[in-house]
């Protein structure tokens, strides 16, 4: 396995910065947000580590140096909107831009690109998978003749009251996997699977990693802290009482996790994502909570 980090939580520093300090913390790859240009819409979105709009084999070229310069490498490249949204300019633009996301992962030579399916939070899950039939059989064969491989997040994307049930993305959960899964049987159709979003949704973190091992193409390495008080007081069908944490700070037993990936014969990419508050207030806080992550982890990495 590779032990690297997800780029967004270096959003200020260039990418030559980003590998810079990733080669000087011992880290083994990167994932490299890219996002269009412009303003972010929610927390750790928005960032653009690479500009893929009109990108270039003489870009993709300078890109590859730049990696093997600092001997990091890129485990592939990311961008998490809202594919499905129920706002049709929305989605027409996520769909666009994670076209271009797939072709300059092509002209990389990398095979990963990792994305949300998405969700209309105003509507039900087999309304949401209707739609998913109608958009993404065709970005799953626009992938194919790509030559990459598509990982899920499974993430819900419900923060707030007025995403309730919903959510914003489909994907959360292994039922749901399994029917995405027969909808679409590509081999380029899988996940990148972070066990924090299973934790405050109370289910088996462990299970999914035997149950999809063949899914599994890349991994997130975020922990994820449950508020008893809180959840005692508000129910499981409440808010607020689940936090994101950095790994060794949360619920998760991360020797296990691995050890399940070993299990299955997982040897990608784990990348730690951080959106941890606690570390957000400056760039050395949030490098150090890189640091940190990389000393809970890399002892069980190798």
């Amino acid at each position: 396995m590779q032990l690297g980090f997800v780029t967004a939580i270096l959003a200020d520093l260039s990418f030559a910065d980003v590998l810079r300090f990733a080669a000087e913390e011992q880290f083994d790859c990167v994932e490299v947000m890219c996002w269009p240009v412009g303003k972010a819409e929610r927390k750790f979105a928005g960032v653009t580590h690479l500009d893929v709009t009109d990108f270039s084999q003489a870009a993709a070229d300078d890109t590859n140096a730049l990696c093997a310069q600092h001997r990091v490498a890129m485990s592939g490249l990311g961008y998490y909107p809202n594919i499905l949204s129920g706002d049709a300019d929305e989605s027409r633009v996520a769909i666009e831009h994670l076209k271009k996301v797939i072709q300059a992962a092509q002209v990389l030579g990398l095979t990963n690109v990792n994305t949300f399916i998405g969700a209309d939070h105003r509507r039900n899950a087999d309304e949401n998978f209707a739609r998913f039939r109608e958009v993404w059989p065709d970005l799953i064969r626009f992938a194919e003749d790509h030559n990459v491989w598509i990982g899920i997040e499974n993430c819900p994307m419900l923060f707030t009251w007025d995403e309730w049930p919903a959510g914003k993305n489909l994907a959360y959960a292994p039922s749901i996997w399994r029917r995405m899964f027969e909808a679409i049987p590509s081999t380029h159709f899988g996940l990148n699977y972070d066990p924090s979003h299973m934790v405050w949704q109370m289910m088996d973190y462990l299970q999914p990693i035997y149950d999809f091992h063949d899914r599994l193409f890349h991994t997130h390495a975020k922990d994820m802290k449950i508020d008893r008080r809180k959840l005692d007081e508000r129910g499981v069908l409440g808010l607020g009482w689940s936090t994101p944490k950095i790994p060794g700070l949360g619920s998760i037993d991360w020797s296990a996790w691995i050890s399940a990936l070993t299990d299955v014969g997982y040897d990608g990419p784990v990348c730690v994502e951080v959106e941890d508050d606690s570390f957000r207030h400056d760039l050395e806080a949030r490098k150090n909570s890189l640091r940190i992550s990389r000393n809970v982890l890399r002892p069980i990495i190798t």
